[in-house]
């Protein structure tokens, strides 16, 4: 950044100030500059901060700054001016110059560590970007982070000179403005120098200069007092002159222009043997430090590759230590199971012995069922025979009742007949013995009712003396047949109420069987009628035979009555 002050195509009238040597030692170089005693008059009270600037601008910065300690400062001079808005820079390009230069600051993006917030204490935008936009800082610090996390692999020297590469193209980079007037009655312009020449600016407006004068152009340029002259190469165009405020920014301005101009001329020639000497020594140490990031970038890859490598392997030993131990709990679970399912084993063994057991206790009781059901099968054709049989029984029992039924109304009219023949018989007897033995009636007792006893007389008849033999005969005939009457009348209400006990127990039996009969061949019938009206029509062939033997001792005893009523 050093250079002749002195140009061949510039005179300068004045005597040249005082100048003192400033020498800056860095760890990469030595640069000595001779420096301008401004004013003798500096306070000692308080420390004094000085500011180490670059006065000239370069026109490629890839090209020209060969040093990495010269290009470092260089981007924080020019990092400084448009964070302070001296160069205007549009909100994108802010964005992206913030990037980089968190690159070059924090090297690469890392999610783990570089968590949010981590800039909040960076100034990266200029105040004009902040207020153009409602935007919170956590909104611009995704935004910067987004840009950031691109930048991967990037090192600092890189990054600082992808800056410079950006903010060279700016309108307002390496200008330096002067306020000037065209003459001394007009309006306000302004004068901006930077490497490629000489510009004029309206007051309102820094970026676009109404007419510019490339330092290619340019014959000469001088001052008087506060009057600027700039002379063009081609004699046809008219000079342009101007008018500063002071005349020490007159002297300023000559100075930035023979700088400016020496550079420009410089950089159209060939490189001196120290510059080439420089940018190939340069050059080897970007080559070296390429070289290192390369290896180091290597070491750093195969780093973390192996720290992933590594994890891995702990992840995997964590798995495989989480695998045995489910492997081993599977083996005992396993076991377990094996001495539950040989437990299993030998009670399914007991089970299958004792369902063979059962099955052969199955097949016999099946056998026996067959038989069984075989049997069923006779007994039920032998029941279904004996159904009908009791079913013709039953309707024989009802023909045969219905029969007796008819035979004891026959033996009732019988009975009736015969109790009207006895006691006309009785009349009969008594009309006899009334006409035959006067004498007998009269002291003879009146005959007893029938119901206690039939032809019952007085013991004092018995002591009657008959004159006539056969009167007496028939006494004693008659005598002889009332007892052996009272004997069978006795003897038949015996045979009456034995008659009557069997055909109690006979009607009963009767009705079990009928009543059993029936529901083998009708279910539904669950009941039979009990009543006694009913067993009369089903009496048995024994009470028939009672009654006959009962009235064929009655008319036996008739018989012999009416003989005797017969006899003269």
């Amino acid at each position: 950044l050093a250079g002749k002050w002195a140009s061949s195509t510039f005179h300068l009238h004045k005597k040249q100030p005082k100048t003192f040597k400033v020498k800056v030692i860095t760890m990469d170089a030595e640069m000595e500059f001779s420096c301008e005693v401004l004013d003798q008059e500096v306070p000692k009270d308080s420390p004094i901060t000085f500011h180490f600037l670059a006065k000239f601008f370069p026109e490629k910065v890839e090209e020209e700054l060969v040093q990495e300690i010269t290009q470092h400062l260089f981007f924080l001079q020019v990092k400084k001016q448009i964070l302070d808005e001296e160069i205007f820079c549009s909100p994108e390009a802010s964005v992206l110059l913030a990037s980089y230069a968190v690159q070059a600051k924090y090297g690469d993006y890392d999610p783990n560590f570089h968590k949010p917030g981590f800039l909040a204490q960076d100034e990266l935008l200029p105040k004009r970007v902040l207020m153009q936009y409602q935007m919170t800082a956590d909104m611009w610090e995704e935004k910067i982070t987004a840009w950031y996390a691109e930048h991967r692999g990037i090192a600092r020297d890189e990054a600082e000179m992808e800056y410079l590469k950006i903010a060279q193209d700016l309108e307002m980079y390496g200008v330096s403005y002067f306020a000037i007037t065209q003459n001394k009655r007009d309006t306000d312009l302004l004068l901006g120098v930077d490497a490629q020449g000489l510009h004029i600016y309206s007051p309102n407006s820094k970026l676009n200069p109404n007419k510019s004068f490339p330092w290619s152009g340019i014959r000469n340029i001088s001052y008087s007092e506060k009057e600027f002259t700039i002379k063009p190469l081609d004699k046809k165009k008219d000079v342009f002159k101007f008018y500063s405020s002071q005349l020490r920014v007159n002297k300023l301005i000559l100075q930035l222009c023979i700088g400016n101009h020496d550079l420009f001329m410089r950089r159209r020639k060939v490189d001196s043997i120290e510059v080439q000497q420089m940018k190939a020594q340069a050059k080897e140490e970007k080559a070296r430090k390429k070289m290192e990031r390369q290896i180091l970038a290597r070491e750093k890859q195969m780093r973390e590759e192996a720290e992933r490598a590594k994890e891995e392997m702990e992840r995997r030993l964590f798995q495989l230590q989480d695998e045995a131990r489910l492997a081993n709990e599977a083996l005992l679970r396993s076991e377990e199971t094996a001495d539950l399912l040989a437990e299993k084993a030998q009670i399914a063994e007991e089970e299958a012995k004792l369902l063979a057991h059962k099955a052969a206790e199955a097949e016999q009781d099946r056998q026996r069922f067959e038989v069984t059901a075989m049997k069923t099968k006779e007994e039920k054709r032998l029941m279904e025979q004996k159904m009908r049989e009791a079913e013709q029984l039953a309707v024989k029992l009802v023909e045969q009742s219905e029969r007796r039924l008819k035979e004891a109304d026959h033996l009732k009219q019988d009975l009736t007949e015969a109790k009207d023949a006895e006691r006309r018989a009785k009349q009969k007897l008594l009309e006899i013995t009334k006409t035959t033995y006067p004498l007998i009636a009269a002291y003879s007792t009146p005959p007893a009712p029938p119901e206690a006893a039939d032809f019952a007389y007085e013991s004092a008849s018995t002591r009657l003396d008959f004159k006539d033999s056969d009167m007496k005969r028939l006494s004693m005939e008659i005598e002889r047949e009332r007892l052996e009457y009272m004997e069978k009348s006795k003897h038949l209400q015996d045979q009456l109420k034995e008659l009557k006990t069997e055909i109690e127990s006979l009607k009963l039996e009767e009705h079990e069987t009928l009543r059993t009969c029936l529901s083998l061949r009708w279910p539904s019938l669950k009941k039979c009628d009990p009543s006694p009206s009913s067993w009369g029509r089903r009496a048995p062939a024994v009470v028939t035979q009672y009654f006959l033997k009962m009235f064929g001792s009655f008319f036996t005893w008739l018989k012999l009555t009416d003989r005797h009523s017969h006899t003269p």
